[in-house]
């Protein structure tokens, strides 16, 4: 009886295929064969599945996004069943800091897809991601939130910090990424800012948490 294929999974092992030889040779230097080779399949099956690279490198965006969100949970899973506002901004900003070989991946073709959405027209053609204000409005919720509950100054505008705080992580994470500054350096300003946004006491925050004990 003939084994039955998984298309999803081999999908996925396509994607991951990409996503690991275009963080040692960047993302405009791979092609199809590339990562063919890489995923141990032929430059056939892989032609099968996307037809062009456009393709499988939007493909591949959607699986790095699916892989972030995966990265923030994790962080998000040892602290509470609600970790509340501050923890969960803080576990979003922190896990998009290249910090560790995954998260320096991410970052490195995160920032390479935005490039190239803006030179290539095919890839510009399809949408660079779903809902681009996305990350955006969840910071801004949560600021929100955080506000009416008393743990954040209610001064602030919170669209304005949430838009502050994600540039401030991507800007960050390109310092770390060229060598100009260490990923502590990164974390310490990351919560220099929190710290001043978030004016009451979170204790599901890991930082406060530290903190506290501290004293």
């Amino acid at each position: 009886m003939p084994k039955l294929v998984d298309h999803e999974e081999r999908r996925t092992q396509i994607a991951e295929a990409l996503i690991r030889v275009a963080g040692r040779r960047g993302l405009h230097a791979v092609g199809m064969r590339d990562v063919a080779s890489e995923a141990g399949v032929s430059l056939r099956l892989v032609q099968y599945y996307f037809q062009t690279k456009e393709k499988l490198l939007f493909y591949g965006l959607q699986h790095l996004t699916d892989l972030f969100t995966a990265r923030v949970s994790a962080r998000l899973h040892p602290v509470a069943q609600d970790p509340g506002p501050r923890a969960t901004i803080e576990a979003l900003l922190l896990a998009s800091l290249p910090t560790d070989e995954e998260s320096r991946t991410f970052h490195l073709l995160y920032t390479s897809y935005a490039i190239l959405s803006v030179t290539d027209g095919a890839l510009a053609a399809q949408p660079f991601i779903d809902n681009p204000d996305a990350a955006e409005s969840a910071v801004t919720h949560l600021l929100r939130q955080a506000q009416e509950s008393g743990l954040a100054d209610r001064d602030i505008d919170a669209r304005t910090e949430a838009i502050g705080l994600l540039a401030m992580a991507a800007g960050l994470g390109t310092s770390v990424i060229v060598g100009q500054r260490e990923p502590a350096s990164a974390v310490a300003v990351l919560h220099h800012h929190l710290d001043r946004i978030f004016t009451g006491s979170d204790t599901s925050s890991p930082q406060v948490a530290r903190r506290d004990r501290a004293r």
